[in-house]
């Protein structure tokens, strides 16, 4: 029997900062099809760092790993109950799954390289890596007033040419875009919706604000307040707010496969 760990598996302690992504990290429809669609045919699907289940397959077969308590007591009742693991070990044989999924959950991992090559050990098919890339984080406008936790999101976002080169085989990289009223509360989903960084909840449901020195987070919420009440933030940015989804975001799906 394994023993309990006695620290969060990765680098942010979901007991004390998970308690708003429940309502505010729901499965987008748009990018559940992008994802899905990735996925292809298989029928038997692992999902690590599966947190509360976001963009599971409801028609396959899915295990769910989630090295953290408070996000597996936070999956809904139609999904299958997720096993205590980290990527970097998984407890599965070589080959059993058809496909594997590891969403929004790399730039967490204690060991990228070894927890990549499990999920490649463990998988027949394609392994889907849903991440965001660190190069190109200066192209949002939340940049302009956020520039420390731009520099969190860089330091944490490993560089797609690591996932793929720890994948192995074939792999390519797909774009993926973030419709308006994306539901999945990611920084770059607010893309149109400024106004939902001033509500201390969105903020909390996304770790790398947890990252930022004391102080930090109040003079960014501070700048934005500003530069929404004097309409700055509209006449540089504004025309986000027409843009009925964004195509140039830092989200992005690796997808690798077997030479």
């Amino acid at each position: 029997m394994r023993e309990p760990r006695q620290r969060p598996a990765g680098d942010v302690d979901y007991s004390v900062h998970g308690e708003h992504y429940s309502s505010h990290r729901r499965a987008d429809p748009a990018i559940a099809a992008q994802v899905h669609e990735a996925l292809g045919d298989a029928r038997k699907i692992l999902n690590v760092g599966a947190g509360a289940g976001s963009y599971e397959p409801s028609d396959r077969e899915v295990v769910a790993v989630e090295p953290s308590a408070a996000m597996r007591a936070r999956r809904p009742a139609h999904l299958t109950p997720a096993i205590d693991a980290v990527a970097e070990d998984l407890p599965f044989d070589d080959d059993a799954f058809d496909a594997s999924m590891a969403l929004a959950t790399v730039h967490q991992w204690t060991d990228l390289g070894r927890g990549l090559a499990e999920m490649r050990r463990v998988t027949r098919g394609p392994v889907v890596v849903m991440a965001f890339d660190p190069s190109s984080t200066d192209g949002y406008w939340l940049a302009q007033y956020a520039p420390e936790l731009m520099d969190v999101i860089r330091r944490r976002d490993p560089p797609l040419a690591a996932i793929r080169e720890a994948l192995g085989g074939t792999s390519e990289v797909r774009r993926v875009a973030i419709p308006r009223d994306c539901q999945d509360g990611f920084s770059d989903a607010y893309y149109a919706r400024p106004e939902a960084f001033l509500d201390p909840s969105v903020r909390r449901a996304q770790s790398s604000w947890a990252f930022l020195a004391p102080g930090v987070e109040e003079a960014i919420v501070e700048r934005l307040r500003e530069a929404l009440a004097s309409g700055e933030w509209d006449r540089s940015h504004g025309f986000l707010r027409a843009l009925e989804r964004w195509d140039d975001s830092s989200l992005r799906l690796v997808i690798a496969r077997r030479e």
